[in-house]
This record gives structure tokens, sequence and C-alpha cells, in this order.
């Protein structure tokens, strides 16, 4: 009876213990499950790129591989640190599971493009983003939106890959391949065509340190002398195998075996060659990081067959990793229609019933970003690589960009003082330069400062227009040639010093070498326009026009009329002994027509005359200067012509650097900033450029140069100007360039960046070298900042109100004109003027 009830209590408790494991087990799962879908949500998707580079050379293959084998070394180091975090453990881990895995995936999307991605915990994610820093100090990580591999209509398969032989037995690792390992990988996804994708997915965790126990003694146990199969049963065997051993230490042939002793020879039992490599190996197993670690391939295809074909392939490329005696190998199941591992995939699921030990080497074998010399197609590279901001980038001055390095953001900004050693600007069109420009030259704007924009192209002032401050419109001069309504009086020959009267006809003349060309503007034409705008100029009172110069050499009366208020005795004597002299030949007639036909495509051209024929020029460049105005010059060369373009920009650019120099007689404290920006400088500046740069900077004048492409600097071999902008200005920024151009700009920006680096600049991203505090950075990437919508009515607004301010009714000008140019009345009598010369 006792022993019945007994029997009893006994089945009552391990019924009762069974089902309390049971329902443990039960809620454990369903916790787990949920737990698992959940984390996955949680997860911050990173994409890694690092930069192409030169192709390996491989007249020197031998030292090609050790190199590689070098690089992927740092993708280890990089494991080990990933490995040396602690495993979860505890009540939390026991029933949600653990959370700290993460997903290291290999992809060929829907662009035929292969990426490289992580999945990390949100509590990981700067550590993991710290530690692949430190080890791919170029790669680039960007937060991004999940991928998506499906499409609507096709179909997908899914395969598991295991090892075959126990953890302890390693897998072939980059030390002992021919090359990268990843390099059969990569190949096999960048064979997905149109409307296919798959994903090469790693699930990692780091595994408790008990696993070093194992393969630490079975090396142990043979080099002890026992053979690896012993030496397993030994170490790894259950109970009753353990026991067995024991036992049989006892007597005969299998005590002498436990003791290392060879039962034929009597001797002391020695590792083959072979056996000592598998030593070797359980050794360097041990002697790494470890990581639990779930491997799955998807694929999807438009068909079954299709799918399974190209998951075969990719599958097939992991029996490189293979060592097939002694070591370890993978074994993967068929690809199938399998809606429980794809939705594994999906939610990155660790798969505890597939896991699998492998240390941080074999993991560095198995995935790490692509080397610079890969050569398989399709990987999606980084176009160009990132670098360090300067520690002391300015906290004051206006913002240029933002800059984004190994996630920390911070702002570039560029300090007053340092603007005034110029800012030199170069990219193709649509790289982003005026959107920088737009930037800069409304932040002064909106900071009261005084400001000059030359637009080649008119989208630069529309742009900026609508962000001009309401309490600003005063200010404001728009200078736009295509008004022919009311057209705005641009007047090179105004001056009010001798010394500006000397300037602007010098630079009168390096404008027309600058339009023609040395072959076409000789010493002769020089000679006879100095003289005849000198002459003009000298009656300050009636003012001088480029209109009256034709009547200078055709009409005698008017000639001798402004001889009398010549005071410049050598020009003078040009026009009384040198120029009437010439009367009696036929170089006279030869260097009047020589003369009249430069002049005359601009006199010709209503539009032009009526700019260039007014006697005062519609504001004052001094004023707009020295008051902190906004003129805004739209030459947009649709409307108003290369060369017109060319020519008006030269003689804007002429008239505030005698503006600038004006200063000079101004106390340095009266000194008020003023900023040019000129885009397509290149056509709006003469020889005196390097005067400008260098010599500015004393007067508040700071120039924001941007233009194209290098060899726009350079003329008929003349690399004057070239050399004056590279010679002297201060902060110089690169967007995308042409390869011609490579060259010259990666000098400036070496040692950080070359040649690939300058030319695969994404847009709207520049490659920077600034200015801090007299002293150049080292260069770094910065992004341009989209000024935000501004106010459109202004703009229309602004527009108006400039032109009745500063503009004049067009017949009002060409009355006054035609009165000062006689233009029916050359040659002093009732001659008619040649039709040539308008």
């Amino acid at each position: 009876m006792l022993f019945n009830y007994i029997i009893y209590i006994a089945a009552y408790v391990l019924s009762s213990f069974a089902v309390v494991w049971l329902g443990v087990h039960i809620v454990r799962k369903m916790l787990r499950t949920h737990a698992e879908k959940s984390e996955s949500f949680k997860k911050i998707i990173l994409m890694i790129t690092v930069p192409k580079g030169e192709k390996a050379d491989e007249s020197q293959n031998i030292d090609s591989i050790d190199a590689i084998r070098e690089k992927i070394s740092v993708a280890n180091t990089f494991f080990s640190t990933l490995g040396g975090m602690k495993a979860q453990k505890g009540w939390r881990a026991f029933w949600f599971g653990r959370n700290d895995d993460f997903s290291l995936e290999i992809v060929a999307d829907k662009d035929q493009l292969i990426s490289f991605y992580a999945a990390v915990p949100r509590a990981m994610h700067r550590y993991f983003e710290q530690q692949l820093h430190a080890q791919f100090k170029d790669a680039q990580i960007h937060e991004v939106e999940d991928y998506n591999i499906f499409e609507p209509n096709g179909v997908t398969v899914a395969a598991v890959l295991s090892l075959k032989r126990k953890y302890l037995f390693p897998i072939q690792t980059y030390d002992k391949i021919e090359g990268d390992p990843l390099n059969a990988i990569t190949n096999a996804l960048s064979k997905m065509e149109k409307n296919e994708g798959a994903a090469i997915q790693y699930v990692l965790r780091s595994a408790t340190p008990e696993w070093h126990r194992t393969p630490a003694q079975v090396a142990q146990t043979m080099q002890q002398g026992k053979k690896l199969e012993r030496a397993m049963k030994e170490v790894t065997g259950n109970i009753f195998t353990k026991t067995f051993i024991f036992l049989g230490r006892m007597w005969g042939k299998k005590r002498k075996a436990g003791q290392g002793i060879d039962a034929v020879t009597e001797r002391e039992y020695r590792l083959s060659p072979m056996e000592e490599e598998v030593v070797k190996s359980l050794e360097d197993k041990t002697s790494h990081a470890g990581f639990n670690v779930s491997i799955r391939v998807v694929v999807d295809a438009p068909t079954k067959e299709q799918a399974m074909r190209k998951a075969d392939n990719v599958l097939h490329a992991f029996t490189q990793y293979a060592t097939y005696q002694f070591g370890n190998s993978f074994s993967f199941s068929k690809p199938k229609q399998d809606a429980h591992e794809i939705e594994k995939f999906i939610y990155r699921q660790f798969d505890v019933k597939h896991q699998m030990l492998l240390n941080s080497k074999e993991m560095a074998s198995l995935w790490h970003p692509p080397l610079r010399i890969t050569e398989t197609p399709n990987i999606r590279w980084l176009l160009a690589k990132k670098a360090v901001p300067p520690a002391n980038m300015p906290k004051d001055g206006i913002i240029l960009g933002e800059v984004e390095y190994r996630g920390v953001k911070q702002l570039v900004r560029i300090k007053a003082e340092d603007r005034f050693r110029h800012m030199y600007i170069i990219g193709k069109s649509g790289s982003g330069k005026s959107v920088l420009l737009t930037q800069m030259a409304i932040q002064d704007i909106q900071n009261g400062e005084g400001v000059a924009v030359i637009d080649p192209h008119g989208d630069l002032i529309d742009d900026i227009l609508p962000h001009i401050p309401k309490e600003r419109a005063d200010d404001v001069v728009i200078f736009n040639p295509a008004d022919t309504d009311r057209p705005l009086g641009l007047n090179m020959l105004e001056f009010e010093t001798d010394e500006q009267k000397d300037f602007a006809a010098q630079e009168m003349i390096a404008i027309f070498y600058k339009l023609f060309g040395q072959e076409m503007i000789g010493p002769m034409f020089e000679h006879y326009m100095r003289n005849a705008m000198l002459a003009l100029m000298d009656d300050k009172e009636a003012g001088a026009t480029i209109i009256e110069i034709p009547r200078m050499f055709t009409d005698e009366k008017f000639r001798k009329d402004k001889l009398k208020k010549v005071r410049n005795l050598i020009v003078k004597n040009f026009w009384e002994q040198e120029y009437e002299q010439s009367q009696a030949g036929q170089q006279a007639a030869d260097m009047l027509s020589y003369v009249i036909s430069k002049i005359g495509r601009f006199l010709t051209n209503d539009m032009m005359r009526n700019i260039m024929g007014q006697q005062k020029s519609g504001f004052d460049f001094k004023d707009v200067m020295n008051n902190r105005k906004i003129l805004l010059c739209n030459l947009s060369k649709g409307t108003t012509g290369e060369v017109n373009s060319s020519l008006l920009g030269l003689i804007i650019v002429s008239k505030l650097q005698m503006a600038a120099m004006a200063r000079a007689s101004m106390p340095k404290s009266e000194r008020k900033n003023f900023y040019l920006y000129a885009d397509e400088f290149q056509n709006f500046i003469t020889d005196s450029i390097a005067t400008i740069l260098s010599e500015a900077r004393k007067y508040r004048f700071s120039m924001v140069m941007a233009h194209q492409y290098v060899t726009q600097l350079v003329v008929n071999n003349d690399t004057k100007v070239r050399d004056a902008v590279f010679g002297n200005v201060g902060t110089m920024i690169a967007f995308r360039i042409g390869v011609e151009d490579a060259e010259v700009i990666a000098k400036e920006f070496a040692p950080v960046f070359d040649q690939n680096d300058v030319v695969n600049v994404e847009q709207f991203t520049a490659n920077i070298k600034l200015l801090i505090d007299n002293t150049a950075c080292k260069a770094f990437n910065m992004k341009t900042i989209m000024p935000p919508q501004g106010n459109l009515k202004m703009a229309s607004t602004l527009k108006q109100l400039s032109r009745l301010k500063y503009g004049r009714d067009r017949a009002l000008v060409e009355a006054e004109i035609k009165e000062r140019a006689r233009l029916g009345e050359l040659g002093g009598g009732g001659q008619t003027a040649p039709d040539s010369f308008f």
C-alpha cells in the first residue's frame, strides 16, 4: 500500500513538473516570438559604402594577395570588438530571448546594385558605427529605409546554411584562400537581372565564453599524443562514452591508447603533420571572439525555376570555405518556398535551430565591406570619400553648408575677416554652385551687408529677389539690359578723379583686348582709343561716353571743341600733330575703319547704345558700395547676347574696382564690407584681377568667383588669370568637376582627396579647403543647404520699383543720344556718316 502511494506521489510530481515545464515552454515561446518581431522594428538600418580604388597590380600578384589578406584582417579586428560584448543572460533573456543580435547583409536589389547593410539595435547603433569607422576610416554609413527585394508577382525561395561538423572545426578563412573570398559571393549576386533580387543575411549575437572550452580541451588532449577521434570522444562524448573510455584505460590496448602509447610499436604516439595542423586550427578557432550565427539566403525572381537556380548559384559560392579533411564546411537546405523562413528573414530573427558558432576570423571571411580593388560589377560604391572636418570650425559667420561625419552634423561657417581673402568655386553645371551662391548672398542681404551679384544666366537673381527683406527695398538696384523700355545707364568713361580717369581708360582698353583678343587689338588701336577717350574725358562738364568716340575721328569741329578742354599735353599733341599729319594718306581711313568697327557693334545695337550712351550712369557705384546697397545684374546671355553680356559685366566689375580703390582716402573704420558674387566670372575680369585679389582686402571688398572648368581661365596659353586666382584665393570649393581638371584641383586638395574624389563628388556636395583665421585647413566635404521658399510677390515689386527709380524712359534716352552723337552730321558739315559706322 505504501509502495503504491509513493508511486502515485512520484507520478503526480512528475506529471505536474511536465505540465509546468510545458506551460513555461509555451509561454516563453509566445513571449519570445512576440518580442523578436517587436524588436525587429526597433533596429536601425544602415547602408555601408566605401570608395572605389584602383585595380590591383597583377604583375605583383604575391604582394597583392598579401595586401588583400591584410585589408581583410581589419574586418577581423572589427568583429573582435563586437564579439567582445557580453552575451545577455538572466530572467529577461530567459523569458523574452536576447535582443542584442544584429544583422549583416549583402543585397542585390531591384536597381541591380549590390549593397552592404547592417541592421543594429538602437542601443548599439553608435558603438557599431564607431567600431566600423575605427577600422574602415573611409566607409560612409547612412541610416536608410529598409530595402525591399520582393516583386508583387515574384516567387521567393529561401535556404538556410549550417555547419557539417561540430563548431570547433573551423571553415577555410581568408588567410588560406587565394584572394578575397567575398568576390565569389558578390559575383554570384551580380548575375541578378531586372525584376530579380537576392539577399544573404547573417544574424549574429556574441557567444557566451564557455564555447572556448571545448576546442581548447580537444587541442590539449591531442597534444598529449592522442588521435583526433579519441580526443573528441574524451572531451565531447556523453556520460556513457566517457565511462566506457575510463574503464578501457584499465587494461590492454585501450589503456595504452589512453596514455598516448602506440599499441603496435609500444612507443609514445606522435601526431602526424596533418594532425598538428588540426591542433593549430583548433587553437586558432578558440583564440578569437565568437558569435552565434544564423545564415540564410533569399532570392526573388519572376518564376520558381529562376529563383531556385539563382539561389543555388549563391549557395554554391559558400563551397570555397570548405576544408574537407579535419576541417569544416557549410551544408545548406534546398531552396524552397518556405513562408516561415521568409518571415524570419523579414524580421531578421535569430534561428536557434540552425545556429552555428563562428569566430571573428571566420566572420571576416564571410562579410566585410568591399575592398577598394574589388572588380565585381554593380557594387554600390561611395562616389567619393568623406573627410573629417576641422576641429576649429568657426562658430560665427555666414553658413556655407553642413558637414556630417560619422553621424555628427555641424554647420560650416566662414568668418567675415577670412572672406576678404576671397572665395573660388568650381563645378560642373547643375552640381550645386548656384545653390551655394544664392544661400550666401541671401544671408549677406538679410544681415544688412552691401552685395553685388553678376549673373550671366538670370536664374540666380530670380532666386535671390524673393528673399530680400521689405525694409531693404530701397537699397535694391536691378540692372537688367533686357528691359529696353527703361534702360539703365552704364557709362564706363565716368570718373571723379584723375587717377580714376586713367584707370577707366586703361580698363576700357583691357576690355577690348578681352573681347576681341590680342590678334585683333594691336598697339595702334590701343594708341588711338586711349587718346580718344582721354580727350573726351577731359571735358568733364559735357561728360564723355563711348558713343562720342567716332566723332573724335570724323567730326573736325567736334574734335577742335574738345581739344580746347584737354589739359594733357601728350594727348593734345596726338590730335594736333600726329593725327592731323596722318590725314594726308590712306593710313587715316584704314585706322578709322579699324577703330570704329570695334565700337560699332555696340553702337548699332539699340539696347547697348541706350545703356552705354547715357551721360551719367543710372546709379553711383561708390554709393552702392559705401552705403551697403544691393546691386543685382541680370546679364542673361539669352536675352542680352554673349558679347554684350561680357562687355557689361566687364564694365561693372571695373566700376566696382574703381569704387573700392577710391576708399583709399577713407578712414579704415568707415570702410564698410562689400561682397561681389560673380558666376562665370572669367567672362567679367581682365588681367587686373591679380590687383583686385591682392589689394581688395584692405578696402573691405570681397569676391566670390564661380565657374565650371579651369581651362576657362586660360586663353591662348596665357595662364595669368588662372595663376592670379589660384595664387590669391583663400577659400576654395570644388563641386563635381571634369576629368580634365582633376589633376589640377586634386593637387589643391591633396593629400586628403585624390583625382577620383574630386571627379565623383555627389550633387550639392563639395570638397572645401576653408580659410580659418587666415590659415587654410585640411580639405573636407560639405553639403549645400537649400534656401527656404521666398516671397515671389516681393520679387515682382522690387523689379518694378528698381526700374522706375533707376531706369529712364527710352524715348528720352534716344533723343539725348541723338543730340550728343549727331548721328546724321558726322564729318562736321552736312556729310553723312558711312553706313558701316552704325
